[in-house]
């Protein structure tokens, strides 16, 4: 990769501060904080039913500073709570995801500095969200914003997405997921061979391996990922939400244990009304009517 695709993916702005703010963004109704700086927070959807939220700083390229993850953070789980959607999109534009940080906020950082301020450690409030979140990636998704990508629980990617974790080129390896969950979806030869060459990949590659679903035309993505939305938010809450979570353990335990954890979570839908609903409905030949219970 020449240098100066390297200084562009990580010098992207100059951000004076780690908390600085820039942009003004539109405010979620329920989101307990002031109005968003970094992010745009809206429903969508025909019934908007699909939370959509849209990472908001231009011309840094949605660099992830400290102030955007606290806001994006902060509206995923306001829109976890909101029993009117059933997902979430997190966006950002045709030209970038969100194409890395700037590195000039972490060159004075220190081993200790980075233990007392929890450094990432917010991150980690965006995996918790019940609901599924979809990530709809247009242009650079790089470094933290390829990590971003993988916390969400599907990937969909415009035809003209790159992802890459290029840490290594600057002489640090990722530190949000991507060693762990680009081994996870992709193996450990793709891992080892994203992380340690720091090369880019585009998306039809992205999608080969398995770490995105499907492609579409740029213009399309964020339309075609609310639909998904929609889709999901058809079902039921309820079992979504298990759903979710037995998919995850997939990733966190051994086969057989997964296995057990799957069979007693399909034992325990049928302690649920929306179960009992499901079933009628499909036999009566009828729309179901779930109520979340």
């Amino acid at each position: 990769m020449a240098l100066n695709n390297i200084r562009f993916i990580f010098n992207v702005t100059k951000i004076t501060s780690f908390g600085a703010l820039h942009q003004t963004g539109k405010r979620f109704a329920s989101a307990a904080a002031g109005s968003y700086q970094n992010i745009l927070a809206d429903k969508a959807g025909e019934k908007k039913n699909v939370g959509l939220i849209t990472l908001n700083r231009p011309k840094a390229l949605n660099a992830l500073c400290d102030a955007l993850i606290l806001e994006l953070a902060d509206a995923v789980q306001s829109m976890d709570k909101d029993e009117t959607l059933g997902a979430i999109v997190i966006t950002g534009s045709e030209k970038a995801f969100a194409a890395g940080a700037d590195i000039k906020e972490m060159l004075n950082q220190t081993y200790s500095a980075n233990i007392r301020s929890g450094l990432l450690e917010r991150w980690s409030d965006i995996g918790k969200c019940k609901k599924p979140i979809i990530a709809a990636v247009n242009g650079y998704a790089l470094g933290g914003g390829c990590e971003l990508a993988m916390m969400c629980d599907i990937i969909y990617a415009g035809d003209k997405a790159k992802f890459g974790q290029p840490e290594i080129i600057i002489g640090t390896i990722p530190g949000a997921g991507g060693t762990q969950r680009i081994a996870r979806s992709c193996g450990k030869s793709k891992a080892m061979e994203m992380c340690l060459s720091g090369d880019q990949i585009t998306a039809q590659d992205a999608e080969k391996m398995g770490l995105v679903s499907k492609v579409f035309p740029a213009d399309q993505l964020v339309a075609e990922a609310v639909k998904l939305g929609e889709r999901i938010s058809r079902h039921s809450p309820l079992i979504v939400q298990l759903c979710k979570e037995s998919v995850n353990v997939a990733f966190e335990t051994t086969l057989q244990e997964g296995l057990r954890f799957e069979r007693k979570t399909f034992y325990a839908t049928f302690a649920t009304e929306d179960r009992k609903e499901g079933m009628a409905a499909f036999t009566e030949k009828r729309k179901p009517n779930f109520k979340n219970n």
